[in-house]
């Protein structure tokens, strides 16, 4: 028996219509941050109204967790037609993220060049500037007139997105320079390419760090930057946006490790509870872990604290004031290096720096401090306080100073030894301090 179509209601129709008003009056960014809030067939629904180039933009501004999803409810053809239009490393990142069977089988779909590009992007090294740079790019040969320049991106079957920098190579692929497209429109038509080359040029090789790549992008004001073979051959771009991605991604890394959790690598609200608990589960074992050498120290100290009692009030504020000093110059400089400003070079200066600023810090608690502690609790025990805290605040922003470029030096995230670590090491030490310096100020009087 025929299976019977049923009709579309006028009234779904409407429906149809203003929605397809409705995403006309949106923007790309605003749809790119409301679909993944939508269940997934609302989102398909969504996504097949738009006009192609629009939906192309929209799935090119998802995170690739929200892509993949959004594939899965989508018709193969739609999918198909999707990873075809897409640029060459976006299709490549996107690859990357899904599991490898579901992306062999999206890569077999490719047509040959695609296929050939993407693979060849899939083969360098993760979080290298080969795995994010663009193969898709005009280059220009030194000997050309920019005439003959701008003729050539005239006539091009298939444009860039990106032509606002274009490299400048030799007969042997070799790169040059580069050139910009509003140099190139401006010259004489006769003069030649090599006469446009930009004065200061800059590159990376496929194996530098995405990182150090986006950095030198944002320092240098880039539009683009070249990457080059071992040989200095041009391989393809790394553009301003892809830069702005992968710095945001390293902040967000980093300001997850800076709170004692393993980074999320997806967007919060696709993170299940199992997943936030296991991202910071382990770190607060380390931690705890590391908070019994406190115990270990207040253990050790317990003759102390039975026979002076009164010790036992400021301990959690003298470990408190130690951690958030030792935190505040961690963060501080872990910040510094994230952004180029010092290096393990700088340790003496860094350290020497820090401790000062933890001396002036100490000692303006302890004149605000030991007077009143003095006055209610003892002059002798105001006087522990004092000292304890000057010496406590110097030694805490040494160490907060010292820890990364240790870590930075051995191959390890700064952002690992960031303030929850640092906080709980000033804590024990702490300790140490302020009962040496009791032990002195009170002598027999803490024996016993």
């Amino acid at each position: 028996m025929a299976q019977v179509i049923q009709p579309i209601s006028p009234a779904a129709v409407d429906e149809l219509a203003a929605l397809r008003l409705e995403l006309a009056d949106t923007s790309t960014v605003v749809l790119a941050e409301e679909l993944p809030r939508m269940d997934l067939a609302e989102q398909a629904l969504r996504f097949r109204l738009l006009p192609k180039d629009r939906a192309l933009a929209v799935f090119e501004e998802l995170d690739t967790v929200h892509q993949q999803e959004l594939i899965d409810g989508l018709k193969t053809d739609t999918v198909r037609e999707l990873l075809d239009s897409m640029e060459a490393d976006d299709r490549a990142k996107l690859f990357d993220e899904m599991p490898a069977k579901v992306a062999t089988r999206f890569q077999s779909q490719l047509n040959a060049a695609d296929r050939r590009i993407t693979a060849q992007l899939l083969g360098y090294e993760p979080e290298s500037a080969g795995r994010i740079m663009t193969p898709d790019y005009v280059s220009l040969r030194a000997s050309m007139s920019a005439a003959a320049a701008i003729e050539r991106i005239r006539h091009l079957r298939e444009r860039p997105r990106n032509i606002d920098v274009l490299p400048v190579t030799d007969g042997h692929r070799k790169l040059l320079g580069t050139v910009t497209l509003a140099d190139l429109v401006s010259a004489d038509p006769d003069l030649p390419v090599s006469d446009l080359i930009a004065d200061e040029h800059y590159q990376v090789s496929t194996d530098t760090d995405q990182e150090e790549a986006a950095r030198l992008i944002q320092e240098a004001n880039l539009i683009a930057l070249s990457v080059v073979d071992h040989e200095d051959r041009l391989v393809g771009l790394i553009t301003w946006d892809d830069a702005m991605e992968i710095l945001e991604a390293e902040d967000t890394e980093d300001a997850a490790r800076a709170g004692a959790a393993e980074p999320l690598e997806r967007p919060y609200l696709s993170a299940g509870v199992f997943m936030l608990a296991r991202k910071r589960a382990v770190w607060l074992l380390i931690l705890a872990v590391s908070a019994s050498l406190t115990v270990t120290v207040l253990n050790y100290y317990e003759t102390y604290l039975a026979n002076v009692t009164v010790l036992a009030v400021f301990i959690s504020l003298l470990t408190g004031t130690g951690g958030n000093s030792g935190s505040q110059a961690s963060v501080t400089i872990i910040r510094a290096m994230a952004v180029g400003e010092v290096r393990f070079s700088d340790a003496f200066r860094i350290t020497w720096r820090e401790s000062r600023v933890g001396f002036l810090l100490g000692a303006m608690l302890a004149v605000v401090g030991g007077p009143v502690v003095g006055f209610v609790y003892g002059w002798d025990i105001g006087l522990i306080i004092a000292v304890t805290l000057l010496v406590i605040c110097t030694w805490s922003t040494f160490v907060g100073s010292l820890l990364p470029l240790l870590a930075k030096k051995v191959g390890i995230d700064p952002a690992l030894v960031s303030a929850p670590m640092v906080s709980t090491l000033c804590d024990a030490t702490g300790l140490l301090i302020y009962f040496s310096v009791a032990a002195l100020v009170l002598g027999p009087a803490l024996t016993g």
